[in-house]
């Protein structure tokens, strides 16, 4: 449970404000809540007279859940990612509350995306130093986030691409199977529709926030959401391409572990017929019947053993000429 207050003033500091007070100074224009207690909630609430969203509330996907304005406020909730840097990226619900003069956001994991916008908020080229110039700024900090994971991703892909259409040894990426660079690509597939769901939700935050908060939001907020807009429909654009490169080096793969198991299938099937004529011979000549003249023959069992040998090689000499091996 945490609770923090954030200026965009740079000689201002980060703090933590005691929950029985009724107002914070005009300057901490960001209020961020992680795992918020009761205490906590009725606080944020006392000195902004917003209603803070629980997690249920700020989880739901209906669009008029994720979008809506109440007492002069825009309530915003959005899927966003965390753990990718430890490999094992996975989303949870962002609640954001933008007023003129006051952001709060509220989440439940440690996102490393907030942590690093903390140090950034209060430098002298901050956006605005208002609500507004500091959600902007946050959102950009997000895209931007995300915009180095779709860059790995990419880089990962074409490592793949490379070792499936130009590796003759029928190894994987760094030495893995095909089994094994199958499931990194699907890994890097989910990663990819995980990312593309958070900017589906930020790329409606943007404009509804644009919009509703035209007669507020700072003009150079307004410059930086029109430019936020262009950035994550390139990323989505980007991400498409991303997902469609995913499903085709897995099509490939799953071609080459096909072609590799059918080879196996051809050896087998072919070492089974060349066996059946040595097969043949030794079953005939096994038979314990009297008078098989062949038994009273002095070359009989070389004749038996060149036999099976020819009826061995043959098809073998058959399947290279058909071009079947």
């Amino acid at each position: 449970m945490t609770i923090a207050l954030h200026s965009c003033d740079p000689h201002a500091e980060d703090s933590r404000p005691a929950l029985s007070g009724s107002a914070i100074a005009e300057n901490q224009v960001w209020i961020d809540l992680v795992t918020p207690s009761p205490e906590e909630i009725a606080f944020v609430e006392r000195v902004t007279g917003f209603k803070v969203p629980t997690r249920d509330e700020i989880g739901e996907i209906e669009a008029s859940s994720r979008l809506r304005s109440e007492n002069g406020a825009l309530y915003f909730s959005t899927p966003v990612l965390f753990g990718a840097a430890l490999g094992e990226p996975r989303a949870t619900p962002l609640g954001l509350i933008l007023s003129k003069d006051r952001l709060v956001t509220v989440r439940f994991e440690e996102i490393t995306v907030f942590q690093n916008y903390k140090g950034q908020i209060g430098k002298p080229d901050c956006v605005h130093p208002s609500a507004p110039g500091a959600f902007v700024g946050l959102l950009e900090a997000i895209v931007d986030r995300y915009a180095d994971h779709l860059e790995r991703v990419g880089a990962k892909l074409d490592q793949a691409s490379h070792m499936i259409f130009r590796d003759e040894t029928g190894q994987g990426l760094g030495g893995m199977s095909l089994r094994e660079t199958i499931r990194m690509i699907g890994r890097e597939g989910d990663f990819t529709s995980k990312v593309r769901d958070s900017l589906l939700g930020i790329g409606r935050i943007v404009p509804y926030a644009d919009t509703r908060g035209a007669d507020w939001v700072p003009p150079e907020v307004h410059a930086r959401f029109a430019t936020l807009k262009q950035d994550i429909l390139s990323l989505n654009d980007y991400d498409a391409y991303l997902t469609a490169k995913v499903q085709f080096l897995l099509d490939a793969t799953l071609g080459l572990v096909n072609i590799d198991q059918n080879n196996i299938m051809k050896v087998l099937t072919v070492f089974t017929v060349a066996a059946l004529g040595p097969t043949l011979v030794a079953s005939w000549y096994g038979m314990n019947f009297k008078n098989i003249p062949e038994y009273d023959w002095s070359f009989g069992y070389p004749y038996a053993l060149l036999l099976a040998l020819a009826t061995g090689i043959g098809p073998l000499i058959w399947f290279r000429l058909r071009r079947w091996l």
